[in-house]
């Protein structure tokens, strides 16, 4: 079993498997007569095959317990797929580089400080939702439309925090 401890989530780790979205760390110009401040164009939407849109789903998470014992991961190798928590929840993100294998050096663990979501590149390997603490409800980005667009990759995992 590989066994890896989550570390924080920033950018610059995050880089080879998609983006953090974060509204605090992004570039930014006022709108509505300057009563909003957009946070523009914070990840890449991929939609990849025929007949492919964009969907936007919320989705209610049960929370994990600590240590995560994962027996897969999982991607969509047809579009993107981001994650936003609506009310400060953390999560844990597992994530592997795309491509049909899984290295396990290559795995890589995160937790969020809240108020950080993440967008997964078209094929990149992910866990499955990993709420902490609390039930949690997610913005969604996805893919929908014609083909298969969900692979899983048998692994056996462990996830710690470093708390």
């Amino acid at each position: 079993m590989l066994e890896l401890k989550a570390e924080p989530l920033t950018p610059k780790a995050f880089m080879p498997f998609g983006e953090v979205i974060d509204s605090r760390t992004s570039d930014s110009f006022p709108i509505n007569t300057g009563r909003t401040q957009r946070h523009h164009d914070l990840a890449r939407v991929e939609t990849l095959g025929e007949n492919a849109r964009a969907l936007i789903s919320i989705f209610v998470s049960q929370p994990i317990r600590v240590p995560l014992e994962l027996s897969f991961l999982e991607r969509h190798p047809q579009g993107s797929q981001a994650f936003m928590p609506l009310h400060e929840e953390r999560f844990i993100v597992v994530v592997a580089p795309p491509g049909d294998e899984i290295d396990p050096d290559d795995v890589r663990a995160f937790v969020t400080d809240g108020r950080q979501g993440v967008n997964y590149r078209a094929g990149t390997w992910h866990a499955i939702q990993s709420v902490l603490e609390r039930e949690g409800e997610f913005l969604v980005v996805d893919r929908g439309g014609e083909g298969s667009n969900c692979d899983e990759y048998p692994i056996e995992l462990r996830i710690t925090l470093d708390e």
